[in-house]
């Protein structure tokens, strides 16, 4: 006797999908960051709070740099000066698997 369901080989659970909520829903935004020795960082993160206002993008410069003198001193390097820095394009809504 089998405990198999009928359609045994048909047979797939359905799960629920999910949406990834994007970074700008969760209150940050993402920047590209390109530095003077040709190095690339991709999609630093950047709080929505401190952007805006007069100084336009002007904070996240300011707050990458800082987080990037962190990483150099915690790596032994010395930081790296940011030559353009980019609002990262808008990443598309990831859904589950289907």
């Amino acid at each position: 006797m089998s405990l198999a369901p009928p359609d045994w080989p048909a047979y797939q659970p359905h799960m629920a999908k999910r949406l990834k909520s994007a970074p700008q829903e969760r209150g940050t935004v993402l920047f590209d960051a390109v530095f003077e020795d040709g190095s690339r960082a991709s999609n630093r993160r950047v709080p929505m709070e401190i952007l805006g206002g007069l100084d336009g993008d002007e904070p996240a410069r300011q707050l990458i740099e800082q987080q990037e003198a962190e990483i150099a001193q915690k790596a032994g390097r010395p930081p790296r000066a940011i030559q353009s820095l980019t609002r990262a394009a808008k990443p598309e809504p990831k859904l589950g698997r289907d």
